[in-house]
């Protein structure tokens, strides 16, 4: 699943943060960044979902 929503986070941005996690802040943030630029949502998008993974790892 972890794969999956890397690769659709930059594919899709808002679809990859939906999936990690939910409809929250992150989502809207990611929804802002990309209707901005395509790039900067890929970004945010990759960065949240690796942080949230690292996040999973320690706990």
């Amino acid at each position: 699943m972890k794969l999956i929503q890397l690769i659709l986070g930059v594919l899709l941005p808002p679809v990859g943060v939906f999936l990690a996690f939910g409809i929250s802040t992150t989502l809207l943030i990611n929804i802002g960044l990309t209707l901005l630029g395509w790039v900067p949502g890929i970004i945010h998008a990759v960065w949240a979902i690796s942080k949230q993974q690292e996040q999973q790892a320690i706990n």
